[in-house]
This record gives C-alpha cells, sequence and structure tokens, in this order.
C-alpha cells in the first residue's frame, strides 16, 4: 500500500495507464467501431493451409516467402515445432510443418529440415503423430490408409435420440468430422513433386524404418482387454472399430453408403454461410473444400470459391510473414475491449462505444440456423458467435460477455430485446448440471473421447467453471440492477438459475481452492471468472467457496507482484498457479481479489505495480499496451493454444479501471 503522502502520486500513476492504453484501444479499432485482433496457434494451420492449396494446384509462389519465413520462425532451438510459447518441440506440429516447407521447395537438406528431421526420428518419427497427422499424410500416400481409425459416412444415419450420433459430438469435432467421413471413404492419393504413389518416399528420412508403415494406432484387442477390462469404453471402441475394419469393403458397397454420403454433403452446404464460412474454425473449412474436391464439384461453383475466400480470410500478413488462423475473434474482441473501456471510465454514451454498440446489436443471431436447435427445437435464438459469420453456432461466453457489455455501457438496456432474447437462449442452454458448456446443451459424453480417433481429447463440450463464471456474472449484474427493475418472473428465473450454478461451482471446485479453466490459461483463469460471478452473491456459503480461491490465488503470486501459468498445468496440475508472469494472467487474478478485497490489500497493490511497471509505451505511438508472447487462450487442453493479440490489452485495462474506480481515484479516460 502506498504512504499517504505518495497516494497522489500513485493515483496519478494509475491514471495515466489507464488514459494510455484507453488511447491504444481506440487507435487500434477498426473502422466501423469493431475491434478485431490477431489470433495465433501452432504450425499445424498453416501448414495444412498449404497442403490443401498444393493439392487443389492453386499458386504458392505469390505467398511461398511470407510462408517460408512464417513455418521456419516457428522451429524451437530442439529443431521441433511446438503447440504454444515456452514447450518443447510437438511430433505431429513438427511432420505437417516439415511437409509443408517440402511442398514449398525447402530442400530436405537444408539445415532448418536437417535439425527438424534430428528432432522428429530422434522421438520417434512419423508413427508417433497423431490420427488427424496420419489422415494428411495419408492423403500423399505418405502413410497407409490401413493405419487410420474407421470413418464410416454412416455415422451421419444415426438418430440424434441414439446415444452415439454426431450431435453428441462437440460442435467443433462434428464440423471437422462430417467432411472428414467423407474424405475417409474416398481415401485420396494426391501426387507430390516426385510423383503419385500409395506408397511415396518423399519424406521417408522422417521414418526410422521406412520399410515397414504399417503401424497400429490402438494397442492389439488382447492387450488392451488386459489392461482396460472388457467392459471399457477403449476396448468396445475398438472392437467396433475392427468390425467396422473387416466390413469396409461390403460397407462400400451398400445403397446405404451413397445415402450417407449424400447426406454428408447436403449436411456440410446447408450450413455454409452466406459469405462462404464453415463454423468459423478453420478445419471444417479445409476439410469441406477438400470433400466438394473429392465429390466432384466445379472449382468455379458458388460453395467452393465462397469457401476459398472464407479461408484467406483467415490468412494473417505483416512484415513478418504470413500465417493462418484457426479462428477470427471480432465479436470476442469487442465486447472485452468494450467492457474494459467502460470500467476505466469512458463514458458509455462516448460515440465510439456507441459505434461499437452498434456493430454489435447487429450481429446477435436470431434466424432459423443452429445445432443447439437438435435437442432445443423450442427454444428462441439469441445468442452471438465468436466470429464475423457463425450463424450456426452461437457461443454461450461470447452471449454473457456481450450482455455484460451492454448493460455496463446502458444500464436500462436489462429490459431491451438484444438482451431479454439473449437471456432467454442462454436460460434455455444451461445443463442439467446447473453449468453451462461453449456451444452445445447436454454435450457430455466424455465417454466418447475413448473412441480411436479422439486423441485430441475433445470430443465433448461439457459444462465448465469459466464459462459458468461468465454467465452467472451476466446473471448477477441483471439482478443487481435497482435502477431498471426486472420483470419478476426473470428474476425468479436468473437467481434461480445462479442457484443451481453456484451448487454446480461448488461441486467441482478444487482441493486447493480454485478452479480449472477449460477457455483461458488455467487455474488463474477458471478461478478469476467464477470469482467475478460469485461477487453478486453473499451468505456463508459463498464465503466458504471464495475464501478458499482467493488464498489460492494469493499463494500463486511471483516475487515481482505478477501473476503467470504455464501451459504444462493442464497435463501436470501440481504446477497450477506457477510460470512466467503475464499481464493477461494478472489482470485476471487482479479481477477476481477486487471482486471481494478491499483495493488497499497488499496483493493487490503489489498486482497494481505490476502491471504499472511492465505498461509499454514506446510501441507504435499509439498509446501504450504491453507486450505478451506467451499463450493464454486455450483451444484443446494438452493439445492446442492460443494467443489472443488483445488480451495482453482489455483484460489489464479492466483490472487498472476496477482499482481506480475501488480507489475513488479521480478524473477517467479520454
Amino acid at each position: 500500500m502506498p504512504s499517504a503522502s505518495s497516494l497522489e502520486t500513485h493515483g496519478d500513476k494509475v491514471l495515466r495507464s489507464i488514459s494510455l492504453a484507453s488511447e491504444y484501444a481506440f487507435k487500434h479499432s477498426e473502422d466501423d467501431g469493431h475491434w478485431y485482433g490477431e489470433l495465433r496457434s501452432n504450425s499445424t494451420i498453416t501448414a495444412e493451409y498449404v497442403m490443401l492449396q498444393y493439392i487443389l494446384g492453386i499458386d504458392l509462389l505469390p505467398n511461398a516467402e511470407a510462408l517460408k519465413h512464417e513455418l521456419l520462425s516457428g522451429q524451437q532451438k530442439d529443431g521441433g515445432w511446438n503447440i504454444g510459447y515456452g514447450t518443447p518441440g510437438d511430433i505431429s506440429t513438427s511432420v505437417e510443418a516439415y511437409l509443408a516447407l517440402r511442398l514449398l521447395g525447402i530442400p530436405s537438406d537444408n539445415p532448418a529440415m536437417q535439425r527438424g528431421r534430428q528432432f522428429i526420428t530422434g522421438i520417434g518419427g512419423i508413427p508417433k503423430v497423431r490420427v488427424f497427422t496420419r489422415i494428411h499424410l495419408a492423403m500423399f500416400g505418405l502413410f497407409p490408409w490401413s493405419g487410420i481409425p474407421q470413418l464410416p459416412p454412416e455415422l451421419i444415419l444415426l438418430s440424434p435420440q441414439t446415444k452415439i450420433n454426431v450431435y453428441r459430438l462437440s460442435s467443433w469435432a462434428r464440423a471437422t468430422l462430417i467432411p472428414l467421413l467423407v474424405i475417409a471413404h474416398h481415401q485420396p492419393t494426391f501426387p507430390l513433386p516426385n510423383g503419385l504413389s500409395a506408397n511415396n518416399d518423399f519424406i521417408d528420412e522422417l521414418w526410422r524404418n521406412p520399410g515397414n508403415k504399417s503401424v497400429p494406432y490402438s494397442p492389439p484387442l488382447l492387450e488392451q482387454w488386459r489392461k482396460e477390462g472388457m467392459f471399457s469404453w477403449e476396448f468396445c471402441f475398438t472392437i467396433a472399430d475392427t468390425t467396422l475394419c473387416y466390413l469396409s469393403n461390403a460397407l462400400r458397397k451398400l445403397p446405404t453408403r451413397k445415402h450417407a454420403i449424400k447426406k454428408c454433403v447436403d449436411w456440410v452446404l446447408e450450413r455454409q454461410e452466406k459469405s462462404g464460412d464453415w463454423a468459423g474454425i478453420l478445419p471444417p473449412m479445409l476439410n469441406n473444400i477438400l470433400m466438394l474436391h473429392l465429390e466432384g464439384f466445379s472449382h468455379d461453383s458458388k460453395p467452393f470459391q465462397g469457401g476459398l475466400a472464407a479461408i484467406e480470410r483467415f490468412t494473417w500478413k505483416n512484415e513478418k510473414g504470413m500465417h493462418v488462423q484457426a479462428c477470427v475473434s471480432p465479436v470476442w474482441d469487442t465486447a472485452l475491449m468494450t467492457i474494459g473501456l467502460l470500467d476505466a471510465g469512458i463514458p458509455g454514451a462516448d460515440k465510439r462505444l456507441q459505434k461499437a454498440l452498434g456493430w454489435t446489436k447487429e450481429r446477435q443471431i436470431q434466424g432459423p440456423e443452429g445445432d443447439w436447435r437438435v435437442y432445443r427445437p423450442g427454444l428462441t435464438a439469441g445468442g452471438w458467435a465468436f466470429e464475423y459469420h457463425n450463424t450456426w453456432y452461437p457461443d454461450i461466453d461470447d452471449t454473457a460477455a456481450v450482455i455484460i457489455a451492454f448493460v455496463k455501457q446502458e444500464p436500462e438496456s436489462v429490459g431491451s430485446d438484444h438482451v431479454l432474447f439473449a437471456l432467454d437462449w442462454l436460460l434455455g442452454m444451461v445443463n442439467p448440471d446447473g453449468g453451462w458448456g461453449a456451444f452445445d446443451v447436454e454435450n457430455n459424453n466424455e465417454f466418447m473421447n475413448k473412441c480411436p480417433f479422439s486423441d485430441l481429447d475433445a470430443l465433448c463440450d461439457p459444462s465448465t467453471a469459466d464459462v459458468t463464471g461468465r454467465v452467472v456474472e451476466a446473471f448477477g449484474l441483471i439482478l443487481s440492477s435497482r435502477a431498471f427493475p426486472i420483470d419478476i418472473g426473470l428474476e425468479k428465473t436468473l437467481t434461480i438459475a445462479v442457484h443451481n450454478a453456484i451448487n454446480y461451482l461448488a461441486s467441482i471446485q478444487e482441493s486447493n481452492g480454485s478452479w480449472w479453466g477449460r477457455w483461458g490459461v488455467n487455474y488463474v483463469y477458471g478461478t478469476s471468472n467464477v470469482l467475478c460471478a460469485l461477487a453478486y452473491s453473499d451468505g456463508g456459503r459463498i464465503k466458504d467457496l471464495v475464501n478458499p480461491a482467493i488464498e489460492w490465488l494469493k499463494s500463486c503470486q511471483a516475487p515481482n507482484g505478477g501473476w503467470g501459468e504455464c501451459l504444462e498445468t493442464y497435463a501436470d496440475p501440481e504446477k497450477a498457479g506457477k510460470g512466467e508472469t503475464t499481464a493477461s494472467q494478472t489482470a485476471w487474478a487482479l479481477m477476481g481479489l477486487l471482486a471481494h478485497l478491499a483495493p488497499t490489500d497488499d496483493s493487490i497493490q503489489r498486482g497494481i505495480a505490476f502491471l504499472l511497471d511492465s505498461q509499454d509505451d514506446h510501441q507504435d505511438g499509439k498509446g501504450a499496451s504491453w507486450l505478451e508472447p506467451q499463450f493464454t487462450g486455450t483451444g484443446f487442453p494438452n493439445h492446442f493454444y492460443l494467443r489472443y493479440d488483445f488480451y495482453r490489452h482489455y483484460f489489464p485495462l479492466m483490472a487498472l479501471g476496477r482499482y481506480s474506480k475501488a480507489m475513488k481515484f479521480d478524473g477517467s479516460a479520454k
């Protein structure tokens, strides 16, 4: 806590930091008022883009140097390519990056390629890659199709009422898998620079034993039976896969195969946005284009051209090269940046924020689309998607964030159609356990992650603490609105939902007091979201949840005053709350603490000092922000991580703004 004599100086420093950060935010907005920051992942996304372009015969030359630079810059000191900042090389990512670089014309004797080869073969070579990498290799004859789990198109014919069907998969898995069912049926082999071959030696240098490429993807049945038991899901799925393998030729000849393929193609075409996008993420887009190619669609057809144009909009080019984003996050960025600026003291009537508000309102999804309707057919639409174009998959987390932004900006909007439709949709998407997933409802058949093609452990979308926390925060903000009270019936419904959600959150709190974070790294993120949600509730029960969470956060604070958590915490919970300090994770911790403690608390003071000292005001003459190379966003725990460029900015802005308000510093950002 600063002394009384230094309080004014400290306050001035906080207000100056907020002012610079607000200036940076406004100067990095788009012309129509919204925000859209770069989204970084690993090299597989760019590599798979290169593979598709090569397959389709699209000239890679115009972007070849930029793509080479991007892929080569991702190579780590160990020679491999990793899945996120600070992690060691990953075998699948490395093999895909290596193949893409070879397709871009870099020879195998290039020093970077030699280091890559040494890394890959040193940890087992191509036989160690995951299933999806195997599929990409098989399409070039670099891996036998017999080494791929069975993916029969008939899966799409299973009724939504059965325990296993495509709608029991998470939205991202469903959208990626359905075109893959058609691709697996065709089992294509595309030519490489050295020709066309079902047993191509183009990258044989990555095999320890290229003479034997028959690599099983699961242990022998007897071994699995002994290890897992006869009635385990692993064993049952392997039995099913083995049976389908024996029947594969017969299934191809049945009339149901043609019907199933047509249904897959129709399913994909129905879900293509007017813009050409599919599902808002790149893997389905790449798979859908390849599926259309294999099904004989003209490259000049509207679905094909629209899909290619959508993929190009996911590219990010700058002076350092060109990479392809796994997703784009304009609605998410706009909602969170708006919250940050409002917390910083920018009035809701500010023309720039009004512009952002109008942009966001226009993107509320109220049409007839949506896979979520399969299990909630009578529910009225009202959510927001993460991306520019994704009417089929509105996002529960985004919708809650937008509600918070709207109500903070215009408190009277609690009774607006935009907010009421959104609340109705969120209430209808709650799971029986009281929590919320990201896109679907009752999507919790986690046994499906035991099937042979699920090596990312991400086939389901169950309730999570972080998403549930944000929804409860939105509900709490509305319930606490006294100037603009809501309908008594809605108030009762929201109160019951909050009560049930808190029961869910209590049931999954970790023994150390934290909460696991599904979509942000990791326990610091989950704990922050829940603490912000619980700020609107009180009583002994709430204190029993809050107090250990606060103590855990305090115990994780680094000597420099910040907080940091590494990606390895998903594999090793003992590392929870440990890692290089970052601006975004420090802000998450601070927001959680500020929701329940006085701003003069020593941990808060030291955290604020970290943000003030680490702010960089020499970036581009457009205000000031924070530098953050670390990945603090999560796609699939242990497998796929993200770095949202604006995380380093709007979360610290929120924390500083809330601290300034709690300290009653005069002035506001301009």
